[in-house]
Formats: C-alpha cells, structure tokens, sequence
C-alpha cells in the first residue's frame, strides 16, 4: 500500500509513564487495585444480569456486554502494564503489539457501537413504551450485540492490517504504556500525512456516526420528556437515561480527546495522560455507576448476597 515493506522493527519500548524507582512502584500498587476492582465489579456485574431474571431485558442485555467489555480492555493492557511497571523491561514484540492493538481497537469499537444500541434503546422504551417488549426483544438485542462485536471486530482489523503495512525502521520508543494507534503512528518512517488522514476518517466515522445515533435520539427523547406533564414522570425518564448518559459522557469526552485531535508532542503527552482514564479509571467506576444509580441491579445483588448470608 505504501510502497516496499521496509519494516525492520522486531520490537517495541513502551516507555510508559515514569522511570522513577519510587513512582513506578506506586503506579504498580495503584494499577493492581484498579484492575481488580475493574475485573471484580464487572463480573459481578455481568453475573448479576445473567442470572436475575428481572434483568433479562435489553438494556440490561447491552450493560452486561459493556462489563464483558471493560473486562476484556483491562485484561489485553493491564497485566502487560503490570510486569513492565514491576520489572523495568518495556520491551513488546512487533508481532505481541500489533494483537494488542487490534484487540484494544476491537474492544472500543464494540462499545462505540454498543452505547449507541443503546440510546436506540432508552429511545424505544420512552417514546414507544407500548412497542417496546416487541421492538426490543432478547433476540433482537442479541443479534444488535452480534452486529456490533463483528463490525467492531472487522473494522479493528482493517485498521490493525494498514498499521502493519506502514514501514516501521526505528526508532521503536512508543510513547504510551500499550499499542495504541496514534502513539505508534510517530514512529513510521514516512510522511504520516496521509496515514493520519486515513486514520482521523475512520475515526470519525467509526466514534462520530454512533455518537451522533446517541444525540439524535436523545433529542427525541427531550421533546418526549418535555411534553410530560407530570413531573414524576420527567423524573422517571430522566432516572432511566442518566446512567447511559454518564457512561457516554465518560467514554467519548477521552476516546474523542484521544482519536480525533491533531497530533503532536505536546498532545501526546496529554492523550497518554487521558488514556489512563478509558484504560482504568472508566472501567473501574462503570460497575458503580450502574449499581448506584439503578434500583433493578441493587435489588438483584441483595439477592445474591442474601442466598450467601
């Protein structure tokens, strides 16, 4: 695509955040807590929603593949994050990076297109509230889960594929602490205009077109809300939505700052700062989030822990 392949790169330096002793020790303690937590509250979470049966609806169906989501994100960058951290050796294979970055990319695809599915949801539920058992079945809610894994998945790949394509001869520090797609765009060995441009369409279309799914139905749902009288029943939309609402802001106020800046080294620096935020503090909080705010998940986890006692 770019001409010969004049990759001679066998190997990459994660140079991660810090090589102070002290401070990466720290970082070690506070990684570990982060991804237990992170790997603890959403397979309990994702537990919860397969077994209650009052939780065997759509927008529990799309909670559960998010928490499967965020399990598998930390599991793909965490764990690598930790041995570097704790033993000083950053180096990552060519081959090891590039399945890292395809599976990392197909991760937030997936959730891209999940949150839209999503808003479509809280959509039907609000302003088609008759319609909805048949709209939104567990089958239908299936098979928009299958469509987004898969598109996720082959859309990764194709971006995986062109990144693999580009020439890669040294140097071969990446600025980050995982393979991501724009730290290791600065590495190639050729003008990258062209690479970036391809990357920056794709992100767009692949962040913005659910994105702007999510707005639209959202402006549906305000004039439905809005054309309430009760106020109870503004209060009960409001409550449905504002979790979804939360985990969206979260997500897309990082991967956009992420994806769809220009780049430079000032911004590097900052994304790799604001990739700790998707990569751990997100993921961590997202089970808290749907617990706290969600009187279904509460109820279902007294339960469990009532058969426990």
């Amino acid at each position: 695509m770019w001409g010969p392949n004049r990759t001679t790169v066998n190997e990459f330096l994660l140079l991660g955040f810090t090589s102070h002793p002290t401070l990466q020790r720290l970082f070690v303690v506070l990684c570990l807590v982060m991804a237990l937590a992170t790997v603890l509250g959403n397979s309990l979470i994702t537990f919860l929603v397969w077994t209650d049966s009052h939780l065997h609806t759509a927008m529990y169906f799309f909670i559960g593949n998010l928490s499967l989501l965020d399990i598998l994100f930390t599991i793909i960058t965490v764990p690598q994050m930790l041995v570097h951290l704790a033993s000083g050796v950053n180096i990552i294979s060519f081959n090891r990076c590039m399945a890292q970055l395809n599976l990392s990319l197909s991760c937030g695809m997936t959730e891209c297109f999940i949150l839209a599915f999503m808003a479509y949801d809280r959509y039907v539920a609000i302003c088609q509230p008759l319609r909805y058992p048949t709209i939104m079945g567990m089958r239908v809610s299936m098979k928009m889960a299958g469509v987004c894994w898969v598109t996720a998945f082959f859309n990764a790949a194709i971006l995986t594929a062109i990144t693999i394509s580009f020439p890669f001869c040294g140097p071969n520090q990446i600025n980050h602490f995982y393979c991501e797609l724009p730290a290791m765009l600065q590495l190639v060995c050729m003008d990258t205009y062209m690479a970036e441009a391809l990357i920056f369409v794709l992100s767009v279309i692949v962040l913005m077109l659910p994105f702007t799914f999510i707005v639209v139905s959202y402006i549906h749902i305000a004039k439905v809300v809005l054309s309430m009288d009760s106020m109870k029943g503004h209060q009960r939309a409001f409550s449905t939505c504002a979790t979804h609402l939360t985990v969206v802001t979260l997500f897309y106020s990082t991967i956009g700052f992420t994806y769809l800046k220009p780049r430079s080294n000032h911004v590097a620096e900052q994304e790799k700062k604001a990739s700790v935020f998707y990569a751990l503090v997100s993921p961590m909080l997202n089970p808290i989030i749907y617990s706290l705010r969600n009187k279904d998940v509460k109820e279902a986890l007294a339960k469990v822990m009532g058969k426990v006692s």
